[in-house]
């Protein structure tokens, strides 16, 4: 990112977004970060080689792209495919990965100024054929938006599917307006779970901007390396990582705390976009019934209403978002094979999949809590 430029891709962001569209995780701040930082670099696996299309100096198209020798922190599982690809001989990594590193939230991955001499299907098609052209398995480009997934299923890449759970703000007044869309067991017995915990005297605090002290960092990052041993085995983000964000984004960054005796025992991580609000990372040093759901999904409703935002995304799987209001969305990745005989193996593994997660998808709507829609 630094060999790019703040200022060039600053303003190639600003030409591809509105404000009130402004995704975080693809901003200059964010990427360049977790470089500063060595959570992306050299011994991670996360090799940065970011695309980027220039003419007469001036940037005018780029794609954020890493050289992978694994397939962690990517959220879309590919294990299999290289599994079954080395049985057979090949060598599936180094591979191509178009995405924001351990951050599984939809947003632009074909970054494309309107005087640029391409489109964003012509930049889909480039990156098609770098597998062939380097020497490398594959490409994947992971949580596309729409622009960018019709790019790339029309330049010929291979479509996946997934499902997340997002609220989406319907211009609730506030959180009784949005509580009173539940059916009235459901209604009840989350107003009992938000009760239940905070019943052991915790008190809640959203810290952002100047709130965010290397204090406040410090307690936050043995919460998340507590939970970060507990999931992935190795937390991928470090200490410095945070700093790096807190001093130059902390004016997008929530996260709401508990606190006994004024010392943070828990905490979950947002970041802020133009019309979301990202959910990412949560920890604790003390166990505490319903905490997690309270700070994880209550909180940001609530904290989204009350500012307006359109939705808010929780992350990545979690059926239990359902019953806090949280509804199925299905995200989208593209994929393209220099093997043909991989290809054709992870085409067929695809299409079968996809209708499996549609299917899917129709039956997690079925167990939503809100009310049936009243009879006119």
């Amino acid at each position: 990112m630094a060999d790019i430029g703040r200022k060039d891709w600053d303003r190639l962001i600003s030409s591809n977004t509105s404000k009130n569209c402004i995704n975080p995780f693809i901003q200059y701040d964010f990427l360049s970060s977790l470089e500063a930082s060595g959570s992306v670099g050299s011994g991670s696996g996360w090799q940065p080689r970011h695309v980027s299309v220039r003419q007469d100096g001036r940037l005018v198209a780029a794609a954020p792209c890493y050289l992978k020798a694994h397939s962690q922190g990517e959220y879309v599982f590919d294990h299999g495919w290289a599994d079954a690809f080395e049985r057979a001989g090949g060598a599936y990594y180094p591979k191509l990965q178009i995405a924001v590193p351990f951050t599984p939230a939809t947003g632009p991955r074909l970054l494309v100024a309107g005087s640029a001499p391409l489109t964003r299907l012509d930049l889909a098609a480039t990156l098609a054929r770098l597998p062939e052209a380097l020497g490398v398995s594959s490409l994947h480009a992971t949580f596309l938006d729409e622009d960018d997934r019709g790019s790339f299923e029309l330049a010929g890449l291979l479509m996946r599917s997934d499902i997340q759970f997002h609220f989406f703000n319907r211009g609730y007044r506030d959180r009784a307006d949005f509580d009173a869309t539940f059916a009235s067991r459901k209604r009840k017995q989350m107003r009992k779970e938000r009760e239940a915990a905070l019943a052991t005297g915790l008190t809640l605090r959203r810290l952002t901007g100047t709130d965010l002290t290397e204090e406040v960092w410090d307690s936050f990052f043995s919460f998340y390396m507590d939970t970060g041993g507990r999931k992935w085995g190795r937390p991928y983000l470090n200490r410095r990582f945070f700093s790096l964000i807190g001093e130059t984004m902390s004016d997008r960054i929530l996260l709401v705390g508990a606190e006994r005796n004024g010392r943070l025992i828990a905490g979950a991580l947002n970041f802020i976009g133009g019309d979301a609000l990202y959910g990412r990372y949560w920890g604790a040093i003390e166990e505490h019934p319903f905490l997690h759901f309270e700070l994880c999904y209550h909180q940001a409703i609530d904290f989204a209403i009350e500012h307006g935002l359109d939705r808010v995304e929780a992350g990545a799987q979690g059926e239990h978002k359902l019953a806090r209001g949280y509804e199925p969305v299905i995200t989208h990745s593209a994929h393209a094979m220099a093997h043909e005989g991989l290809r054709d193996a992870v085409a067929d593994y695809l299409k079968r999949e996809r209708a499996a997660i549609r299917q899917e998808a129709a039956l997690l709507r079925e167990h939503l809590p809100f009310r049936p829609p009243s009879m006119p």
